[in-house]
């Protein structure tokens, strides 16, 4: 007699998940921040107008499966306050098809803080949703008030971000290996409210005084129930218009965009942002009673994403931008805006800017892939053997990998300008990347491998697709 068995669940994809959480935390952010959905509305008037005017930028979009994307490349931060607190959003982002990449110190840039992203790994599910999360931890060793530092070790323990829900839907993917739509969008909500904003703050005034003056970034995660988003961010085709269009719409832009200069082929990611809005909040007084203060933290910010670039580049990336900070100071008591920009735009010719001279180089990472005119000459006749003759015939074709990560400069540079640009605190101190691993309970991924891995794997494909086997690609030393 045949037995019959149950028919398993039908789980929700996680790219699903993820797709529905971005949309509910941009709807969320919207509310909170009124000043990000104006910069949502000015991004997507900016986007219309280059897909409008640069009919190769459209078709370079579309045939890298970036165009359809444009509207949900977003990227959000927050700050955590525990290692416990990190190791379970490891496990939340997880639910998400999001992976931990990259080790980021900040502190060497005078914020306290070590970070990584969560952030979809495989090419399909970047191509679904890219949403990628800057997560980042307090080093509360560096408080150098050991009293100070005491207090807020006891104030983080004591709080729980996540709610019981939360933890259960968590609990029931790892036990099950996915989530139902009705638990996904009950996850959703769940997850929603570790990122939501509370205008109380679970300590006194006096207490938030002393960890502000200790550094502000401090007192934003020691002082408030959750992490709360901190900002999201839309990406834009031109960050530059937007950055001076940014005052039609009554916004206040930072004084210099982050990252490398303006160029023809754009590299890694630029970014600026808005000023953090001064918010009312409510400190714990006693007698039950409540004091009320303000509190600077949230912003909106823009992005503008290029090409991965690889170890060689990245190496003549970071050697360039020191450079010119090393030489050149934006605010208080330094150069103009304009002086950096153009400072900054003359130091980058160093770095080669065709998409040509980029690949023969080695200076970054493409996508290969075979032409409709490959493809016929394969069924025809015997191709070159070496991949540069098969680009040079028309047969193989190269597209930028999109940069999916970020820059400890950067943002640190993001970071400093809304916590105020008086307090450029120094660190002495060297990155800690096991101690996060630790408290992560895994180990980032390396995100040039993640590229080179991805060039190869096109390259196999493009290859294939010629009746050609794996060949090596020739660079210039």
């Amino acid at each position: 007699m045949s037995r019959s068995f149950p028919m398993p669940q039908a789980f929700v994809s996680p790219d699903r998940i993820r797709s529905l959480f971005t949309e509910a935390m941009s709807q969320m952010y919207r509310a909170e921040v009124p000043q990000y959905g104006t910069l949502i509305e000015l991004v997507a008037d900016v986007n219309a107008g280059c897909l409008e005017n640069d009919p190769d930028l459209r078709e370079r979009l579309a045939q890298a499966g970036e165009l359809e994307r444009i509207d949900v490349e977003r990227h959000g931060a927050i700050r955590l306050g525990t290692a416990d607190e990190l190791f379970t959003i490891r496990r939340l982002f997880a639910v998400m098809g999001m992976q931990p990449v990259g080790y980021y110190d900040l502190s060497v840039a005078g914020v306290p803080v070590h970070s990584t992203s969560f952030r979809p790994i495989d090419e399909v599910a970047l191509n679904v949703n890219p949403f990628r999360v800057f997560t980042s931890l307090l080093r509360l060793e560096l408080i150098e008030d050991e009293g100070l530092r005491r207090e807020a070790e006891a104030i983080l323990a004591k709080r729980r971000i996540y709610t019981p829900r939360a933890v259960a839907l968590i609990e029931r993917h790892e036990q099950n290996g996915g989530l139902s739509e009705a638990e996904a969008t009950e996850f959703v909500a769940e997850a929603l409210e570790t990122f939501r904003w509370h205008g109380e703050a679970t300590v006194s005034a006096e207490t938030y005084k002393r960890l502000h003056d200790a550094h502000r970034l401090i007192a934003d995660v020691v002082s408030f129930k959750g992490p709360h988003i901190n900002h999201l961010t839309p990406r834009t085709l031109d960050i530059d218009a937007v950055q001076a269009r940014m005052p039609e719409r009554g916004i206040t832009p930072k004084a210099v965009i982050e990252g490398p200069p303006r160029r023809h082929c754009d590299i890694l990611l630029r970014q600026t942002s808005f000023k953090a809005l001064e918010e009312t909040i409510a400190f714990s007084g006693e007698n039950d009673g409540a004091v009320r203060g303000t509190h600077t933290a949230r912003f909106g910010e823009i992005e503008q994403r290029g090409v991965a670039l690889t170890a060689k580049g990245r190496a003549l990336y970071d050697q360039l931008l020191a450079s010119v900070r090393g030489e050149v100071q934006v605010g208080a008591g330094g150069a103009k805006a304009g002086a950096y920009d153009d400072e900054l735009a003359t130091r980058f010719k160093a770095l080669p800017d065709s998409w040509d001279e980029l690949r023969n180089e080695d200076l970054a990472f493409f996508r290969y892939a075979a032409t409709p005119a490959g493809i016929a000459a394969a069924a025809g006749s015997m191709l070159p053997g070496d991949p540069e003759a098969l680009i040079a015939s028309g047969y193989l074709t190269f597209t930028p990998i999109v940069y999916e990560d970020f820059l400890p400069v950067s943002a640190a540079g993001i970071f400093q300008s809304n916590l105020g640009t008086d307090q450029q605190q120094n660190y002495a101190t060297r990155s800690n990347r096991d101690a996060f691993e630790a408290a992560l309970g895994a180990t980032v991924q390396d995100e040039l491998a993640l590229y080179a891995e991805r060039q190869a794997a096109s390259l196999d494909s493009a290859l294939a697709a010629l009746g050609l086997t794996a060949l090596p690609l020739k660079t210039v030393a």
